[in-house]
């Protein structure tokens, strides 16, 4: 019965995710080239990375609970097992992944927050295990209990999805986290601006979710979206309809190659849908940015080696936002 509700579940959901390339069409550098967004949709943004590991140990979920006692599934310090409770096809190459824990427990992702998951791929020179591992942000309530659920694009040469299109129901990942990016609280600024790129809408959708959930948070929030094409906007259907239904939303859509019928926004991001659609530089202004490494350098600069912000340039230093205004997810 859960899986059948599953699946339809997944077939009324809006998805078109992006797919490798996002095109540069502005005069500014970058400018008439194709970036690849990534090997992985939902994720978080901001890194991946491939680890040597040599532990091969696998922790269970412990005992932990959370600021209001409730029991936690997640653990920030152990790899730790959950199990697949059944998959969903989305698109051609594109899946929703339910994994499930104790249904008395929370997941334990802070807002805002990801999880990292790993997958062994095989032994280095020295008969180590060797790790493939990959930071996504779950697509489910983080107060749901007992499961969350994770949209994945299963690219061929997806070292982490290739992982993901092998799982069957009843395997394990592993699992680590939260990993936190910004610590958010309710009415920590007054207006919240967001850009984002493809895949990089997920940490958005998880600060938007919180925002108009908690009727105490007054927060107005402001949504630049940019993909490739309207079938490449990931949970449109969604994002309209918290509009809709919240006056404290408005989303902008830009895509590089618009349809006869769109009605939204076309070519990359500009200077000028910034200066109509999100709030200007002030003490009370937060500028989000996630998005592929082309979106990054044009919009906010990209992050340092070291993952710090690092300096703020592109079109929000040029119109006068300064770093502590703008985070880089």
């Amino acid at each position: 019965m859960a899986s059948t509700l599953f699946r339809k579940f997944s077939r009324s959901m809006p998805v078109a995710l992006l797919d490798n390339t996002y095109r540069s069409r502005s005069g500014s550098a970058g400018a008439g080239f194709r970036i690849p967004v990534g090997a992985i949709a939902a994720v978080s943004g901001g890194f991946s990375c491939l680890f040597y590991l040599s532990s091969s140990n696998l922790a269970y979920l412990d005992e932990r609970s959370d600021i209001d006692g409730a029991k936690v599934a997640l653990n920030p310090e152990k790899w730790l097992e959950f199990k697949l409770q059944d998959t969903a096809r989305v698109s051609h190459n594109t899946q929703l992944f339910r994994f499930t824990f104790d249904p008395s427990a929370k997941l334990g992702l802070d807002i805002a927050s990801c999880l990292l998951t790993r997958a062994q791929i095989g032994e280095d020179a020295d008969g180590k295990k060797k790790y493939v591992i990959r930071p996504y942000t779950p697509i489910s309530d983080p107060d749901a209990k007992g499961y969350f659920d994770l949209l994945i694009k299963l690219y061929p040469e997806g070292k982490m999805s290739q992982q993901f299109a092998k799982l069957k129901p009843g395997d394990v990942l592993e699992v680590k986290g939260p990993i936190e990016k910004l610590k958010y609280t309710p009415n920590m600024k007054k207006h919240i601006g967001m850009i984002a790129g493809g895949s990089g809408i997920t940490p958005m959708l998880q600060i938007i979710d919180a925002i108009l959930k908690n009727p105490e948070d007054n927060t107005q929030v402001s949504l630049i979206y940019g993909n490739v094409s309207p079938d490449d906007i990931l949970l449109k259907q969604r994002l309209d309809m918290l509009e809709a239904t919240h006056p404290n939303l408005k989303i902008f859509y830009t895509v590089d190659k618009p349809s006869k019928t769109w009605k939204g926004g076309s070519g990359y991001i500009s200077k000028d849908m910034v200066l109509k659609g999100l709030p200007g530089p002030g003490d009370d202004t937060l500028i989000l940015v996630c998005g592929p490494p082309g979106l990054m350098d044009h919009i906010s600069g990209s992050k340092a080696k070291d993952w710090t912000q690092g300096e703020l340039s592109g079109v929000l230093k040029d119109l006068g936002y300064t770093e502590q205004m703008v985070f880089k997810f």
